[in-house]
């Protein structure tokens, strides 16, 4: 797998290209309905996407799908209407190692925002400092969302090279993974230089159950405190409709391997999704199926995601 990591960006004005077999996406539920319990103040959405106008930013022509616009007025509508205040935008896919769309919302949105970016593995440090200053706090490492994906496996020579220049920064690294294709997850990174990040409460394979060794591996990683993992996508590990009841038990494992490395995101706007499109609102009441106890809720919504990116 090559790995693709983003030099500083440049703003382009371009028109979008298509991309040979790339999927189209819907488009997700742009009228928001209000959670039907209210969320803990500072709640903070941990994944997110802005991808477009499409008309003024190119598309990767490497991409596996393509969205429709879902602009940053869109997102801070939905974030309004759930009652959250913080949020972290993760680079998608579908812009490679050019980050300029998120990193321009991160801007317009003033401290709200924080990001993930994606970066080439020749990026001066300078540029990794740059992107601190703007509120960056780690980078993405995608291994799924890829063509020619080779399951199972991981560059973990260039992985350890870039953490180590990241770790100074006290960045973190997240892989879009599926954590039942790594039964040596917790020996893998044992030794790693900075704490990981997986999205979709370890992003099993559907049919997975508890018992999987990825998914044990995972939780002996959190247990050290290596890792973190976010409550998102339930519809991505599971081929159930909303409320998403097998994910329950995921989701109630990985808080009693860690609390304090358990994350929330709403994985707007769901890109790629193979069932019914879910209202935002109806997911965040999942919320309430996996943590139904207040106090964890506001660790796992206000005070872990303060800690990992620095609010």
């Amino acid at each position: 797998m090559k790995m693709t990591m983003a030099k500083a960006p440049t703003k382009k004005i371009l028109t979008a290209s298509p991309a040979a077999g790339a999927t189209e996406c819907a488009a997700p539920d742009f009228n928001p309905r209000s959670p039907k319990r209210g969320l803990p103040l500072r709640a903070c959405d941990t994944h997110a996407h802005i991808m477009g106008p499409k008309a003024q930013y190119d598309y990767s022509p490497a991409r596996i799908y393509t969205p429709p616009d879902c602009l940053l007025n869109d997102y801070l509508h939905m974030l309004d209407t759930l009652g959250v205040e913080r949020a972290v935008l993760v680079q998608p896919s579908v812009y490679g190692t050019d980050n300029t769309v998120m990193l321009e919302a991160m801007k317009t949105a003033g401290g709200r925002l924080r990001g993930i970016a994606v970066v080439d593995e020749d990026i001066s440090d300078e540029e990794l400092k740059a992107f601190d200053a703007t509120g960056v706090r780690g980078v993405r490492v995608n291994i799924v969302d890829v063509k020619d994906r080779k399951p199972g496996t991981l560059p973990m020579a260039a992985l350890t090279q870039l953490a180590r220049r990241i770790a100074p920064l006290g960045w973190h690294m997240e892989f879009l993974m599926h954590a039942d294709e790594f039964s040596d997850l917790d020996s893998t990174f044992a030794d790693f230089p900075v704490e990981i990040v997986l999205g979709h409460l370890g992003y099993l394979t559907i049919g997975k159950a508890l018992d999987d060794a990825g998914f044990q591996a995972l939780l002996r990683l959190m247990k050290a405190g290596k890792a973190w993992v976010k409550l998102t996508g339930p519809y991505r590990i599971t081929a159930e409709p909303l409320p998403y009841p097998a994910t329950v038990p995921f989701a109630q494992a990985l808080l009693e391997a860690n609390r304090e490395r358990v994350i929330w995101g709403s994985d707007w706007p769901h890109v790629m999704l193979k069932g019914s499109m879910p209202n935002d609102g109806s997911l965040a009441d999942v919320l309430f199926d996996w943590i139904p106890d207040a106090g964890l809720r506001q660790q796992v919504l206000v005070r872990n995601p303060a800690k990992l990116y620095r609010f």
